[in-house]
């Protein structure tokens, strides 16, 4: 048997991330213990409470953020001396945090005059950590917020407050778990740095050359296969990274330059991308971070955001496996050459293995496990599998290799039955058998530097929780909340469609300015409870705000996955923007037609489901979405086997539009449209034949 994981050659990561000499050493090592403080505190291998944890992962991020953007943008040495004096501000702020943690909760409400000082410096570093990072657009939206609960009260009927005193605002803000420590933290200090991490070691143990192997293999030779791969492939890699912009500038590398080499637009090709990179975060089992603080939020398993998203995401990559289909149609794109091709089943064949750890990761998510949990078995069985890959290599080819696995996997599966200590006992020997043998002192060079890579990726992610943490803040303490929520209800009792589509352009036009993580945060404090008021179920109105977020980078005129693939494309990137619109089309109506029936994310309620039984309305709207789907792509690309005319294609809009909404004889105009539709399409065949 030979090895199924060949450990990748090691990289200098440190050198090509962290920059080059003793600086660029310090901080690739403060990231390499940033991961390893947060491995060994979602291992419980070290217990602290869940106050402390935060508190050191926000210093941990400012004090890797700082020098690493002063550096990495070759500031002056002023500001790199600034950088360095915030960085060691945000690990003062986190240190008092734990030296002071007990006295804090005894003088919770009644704050020191030190504590001011201390809450005021973390607050001031955490909106400069986020503006360096992120621009301006979230510190500024942030900064409102805190204004407001300052100054709200002088504001006219119903926008003010009753007034609240400066040091409550800053104790309610930089202490407890209200504000910059509140729940977006909690979860980026446990599930998301961990999913992270779990990413980014697949992928150095070779998950991107897997799924793309086995992307080509299945339908590199199809019509447009070119594009489907890119697809498959992305949606297969958004299955273990859940990060839309990180998707587009790994695999889009391979695949936007295949696109174009066979004869797609340059713009079509970045779009087609950027549309199925972006689709990774809603693509169980790890999704986006979005989805972990979705599940905090609403207070319920994991596993049901995940059951919730499952049809959506299929729904999602379908639509954009069709429209690359349609276009390759229009345009004679035909497949690769078959003999060019590796085997999807040599691929698998070969490097099985590495799909364990995610095939272990969904068992314990479905079978109940926390995420925290399933995280840390499914990062220690990735590196189970890295470290083994490159100890059996000294081990002589046959029985002894296939023993050796047999072995380490009995070992591997023992934490079910004994706990997480067996797994960290053979990772330990690994370890010590790697520094001592041949070869494996190069993979621990590779795990040192994935740590560091995930710690790097984690930054931004990090930052934005802890930022967004003041939003929710001011929600709580002010009620803010309430005004734009009772104007959404207000709207909704004359027109429920009006009411979602105020709530899609405000997703959109705040994912113009800051990330999906903000967007949902904030959109989902005031709509999900005033679409709850008008019967959308909570899970659902969440995901309706998810889904736009998402869409918000591919929406212009930012667009930021679609600015990402730009480069690579060597298109502009609002021509790309454009084109991804039309291949994202199921992200548009998927959120619309689940609120209208629930059944489409696998929810009870509507009145579908009342009139004709749960399963019997999830069957049927799948059928309508698809249905929609299809009809809209056919008629936005103008092609079904031949070109459309114009009238065809308004005819298929206007049936898919109708198909949307579940109003009263909707359902059945939309149906006759698209039979009218088909049967258009049938006679201008028979006629091109004729």
């Amino acid at each position: 048997m030979s090895n199924p994981v060949s450990p990748p050659s090691p990289q200098e990561g440190h050198e090509l991330s962290f920059g080059a000499g003793p600086i660029g050493r310090l901080l690739f090592w403060i990231a390499v213990v940033f991961s390893v403080f947060q491995i060994v505190t979602a291992a419980h291998l070290v217990d602290l409470s869940s106050q402390v944890t935060r508190a050191l992962h926000v210093g941990f991020l400012t004090l890797l953020a700082f020098p690493l953007i002063a550096y990495g943008r070759n500031m002056s040495a002023p500001l790199r001396a600034l950088a360095w004096a915030f960085a060691l501000a945000g690990v003062a702020v986190a240190l008092y945090q734990w030296w002071e943690y007990q006295p804090l909760i005894l003088r919770a409400g009644r704050p020191l005059t030190q504590d001011i000082i201390v809450g005021v410096v973390a607050l001031v570093v955490v909106f400069a950590a986020a503006w360096t990072m992120m621009g301006f657009a979230l510190p500024l939206i942030a900064g409102l917020f805190l204004a407001y609960c300052l100054f709200g009260e002088y504001l006219p009927a119903p926008l003010n407050h009753r007034g609240y005193d400066f040091s409550q605002v800053i104790d309610h803000m930089a202490y407890g778990t209200e504000g910059i420590y509140g729940i977006p933290t909690y979860v980026s200090s446990t599930y998301i740095f961990l999913f992270i991490l779990f990413g980014s070691f697949l992928e150095r143990a070779g998950m991107i050359r897997l799924f793309t192997d086995v992307a080509l293999g299945l339908f590199g030779q199809r019509q447009g296969g070119a594009a489907k791969v890119a697809v498959v492939s992305s949606g297969l890699m958004g299955t273990i990274s859940g990060s839309g912009v990180a998707n587009v500038v790994t695999t889009g590398q391979f695949t936007i330059p295949l696109m174009k080499k066979f004869g797609y637009r340059p713009a079509f090709a970045g779009g087609v991308e950027a549309t199925a990179s972006m689709g990774g975060q809603i693509m169980p089992p790890v999704m986006g971070a979005v989805a972990f603080i979705m599940a905090e939020t609403l207070d319920v398993a994991y596993v049901e955001v995940v059951k919730a998203a499952l049809i959506p995401a299929m729904l999602y990559f379908a639509s954009a496996f069709w429209m690359v289909h349609l276009e390759a149609g229009r345009h004679g794109l035909r497949g690769l050459s078959k003999e060019d091709l590796p085997s999807a089943r040599k691929a698998i064949r070969e490097n099985w293995m590495l799909l364990v750890p995610l095939g272990v990761l969904v068992y314990l998510l479905f079978g109940g496990y926390t995420p925290l949990f399933a995280g840390t078995i499914g990062l220690g069985l990735t590196v189970l599998l890295i470290l083994g890959g490159s100890a059996v290599l000294n081990l002589p080819a046959g029985a002894m290799r296939v023993v050796f696995w047999m072995c380490l996997g009995l070992v591997a599966a023992g934490f079910l039955q004994f706990g997480i200590n067996v797994l960290i006992a053979a990772l330990v020997a690994l370890v010590l058998w790697c520094a001592l043998s041949r070869g494996g002192r190069d993979t621990l060079i590779l795990c040192r530097d994935s740590l560091a890579e995930g710690a790097k990726t984690a930054l931004p992610v990090g930052v934005a929780c802890a930022l967004v943490g003041i939003i929710i803040g001011t929600m709580t303490l002010t009620g803010a909340a309430n005004t734009f929520g009772q104007f959404i209800v207000a709207v909704g009792q004359s027109s429920l469609l009006l009411s979602l589509i105020l709530t899609m352009f405000t997703c959109i036009l705040l994912g113009m300015g800051i990330p999906t993580i903000p967007n949902y945060i904030i959109t989902s404090s005031i709509a999900g409870p005033a679409l709850l008021e008008l019967g959308v179920p909570l899970i659902v109105s969440h995901m309706f705000v998810f889904y736009f977020g998402i869409l918000a980078d591919l929406t212009p005129p930012v667009a930021l996955a679609c600015f990402a693939a730009a480069p690579i494309a060597k298109e502009s990137g609002l021509r790309i923007s454009l084109e991804a619109i039309k291949v994202a089309a199921a992200g548009f109506v998927i959120p619309f037609m689940a609120v209208y029936t629930p059944a489409l994310m696998l929810q009870a309620g509507g009145p579908l489901a009342e009139t004709i039984g749960y399963w019997p309305a999830v069957a049927y709207i799948v059928f309508k979405t698809v249905l929609c789907i299809g009809m809209w792509g056919a008629a936005v690309i103008g092609w079904l086997g031949r070109p459309l005319g114009w009238p065809l294609r308004i005819l298929g809009i206007v049936a898919a539009a109708t198909l949307i909404a579940a109003l009263p004889a909707t359902d059945e105009i939309g149906f006759a449209l698209s039979a009218l539709f088909v049967g258009g399409v049938v006679v201008m065949r028979r006629r091109a034949v004729a």
